[in-house]
């Protein structure tokens, strides 16, 4: 059931101390109550977002805002640019393979190029880690990491964030798992940080080759064991194989995996009463989730993680191009 987080302004600063960056990179570095003004921000825009005749704002009326996409997405780059186009911006999508990347230009010079279209906003989404921060130092517009490499992908965090806070009405103390390729996943490092900093317990869990021994120093608790990394836990978090990241052998086969760490029936009846399935997408059914907990909307929350996605992806969107607006007189 889904739980009101509205107007909990005491979590954050007013006006503009409540997040003073100019772009967003990562969780890394953000402050309690800036991802607490964020999604506080974004569960607005849900609200909003369900009512058809409130469905578009005109706050960034006159910005353009380009989505530099590098690595393929759905998910991630259709949602940007409706949030985009809620706002009322104008929203221009550059794939890699239309990208003079392809024809040996450096991403420096792709940066300076952006920058001289004079954009308000660049979201990137690149396959090297640190890539995005590159590009933000060459640029004058604020920057969206959209994911980058193994390293951060912010607005994910984010989204399952407020989906977590809108079932369970709050993070901090809730039992998160999450489970499978860690190693690779720059959802999981992500949420890692954003849980930690809102006040969860986490556990990561998946074969050893894929949980690297490092993430104890993050203060998460790390398991091998799925069963044991269950046990009591309020929300599970599924994370696919990303075998287009994998140099070797880290798995035995996709049906050896799935025996050891796939979610089926009997495993949710280990984790606690209520416990809340998560996953970012896309997943493989029959690997990492059966389709039985996938699509029952009681216990999953998957469909409801990519409708959040929308909501952040304006929140963030408006919160980083304010200060441009100000100048401009627009706000």
């Amino acid at each position: 059931m889904t739980k009101d987080i509205t107007s909990r302004n005491d979590r954050f600063p007013e006006g503009s101390a409540a997040f003073q960056h100019k772009h967003l990179l990562g969780i890394s570095g953000l402050q309690p109550w800036e991802i607490h003004y964020i999604l506080d921000q974004a569960d607005q825009w849900v609200t909003l977002n369900r009512s058809p005749a409130t469905k578009h704002d005109n706050s960034l009326s006159g910005l353009t805002i380009i989505n530099a996409f590098f690595e393929n997405s759905t998910r991630t780059l259709l949602s940007f640019e409706i949030a985009g186009k809620r706002l009322g911006a104008d929203v221009v999508n550059m794939h890699a393979a239309q990208s003079s990347l392809k024809k040996g230009e450096t991403l420096i010079d792709t940066a300076v190029t952006l920058n001289a279209m004079h954009a308000d906003a660049i979201v990137i989404r690149h396959g090297s880690s640190g890539a995005v921060q590159l590009i933000s130092d060459k640029v004058d517009c604020p920057v969206l990491n959209a994911g980058d490499g193994t390293n951060e992908h912010p607005t994910q965090a984010l989204l399952d964030a407020l989906t977590i806070m809108r079932r369970k009405g709050n993070i901090e103390g809730q039992i998160v798992t999450i489970c499978g390729d860690i190693l690779h996943s720059r959802v999981a490092r992500s949420n890692i940080y954003c849980l930690k900093l809102l006040g969860a317990e986490v556990r990561v869990v998946g074969p050893p080759a894929l949980v690297p021994k490092t993430l104890e120093s993050f203060g998460v608790q790390r398991f091998t064991n799925f069963e044991k990394a269950l046990d009591g836990c309020d929300v599970i978090m599924m994370l696919r194989l990303q075998n287009e990241r994998m140099q070797g052998d880290y798995i035995p086969s996709p049906r050896e995996y799935n025996f050891l760490y796939g979610l089926n029936e009997e495993r949710l009846a280990i984790a606690a009463d209520n416990a809340l399935v998560m996953h970012p997408g896309p997943m493989n059914r029959g690997v990492e989730i059966e389709s039985s907990i996938a699509d029952n909307l009681e216990i999953s929350a998957i469909t409801e993680q990519v409708e959040m996605g929308v909501a952040v992806r304006m929140a963030c969107l408006d919160i980083v191009t304010r200060k441009t607006r100000a100048v401009e007189g627009w706000a």
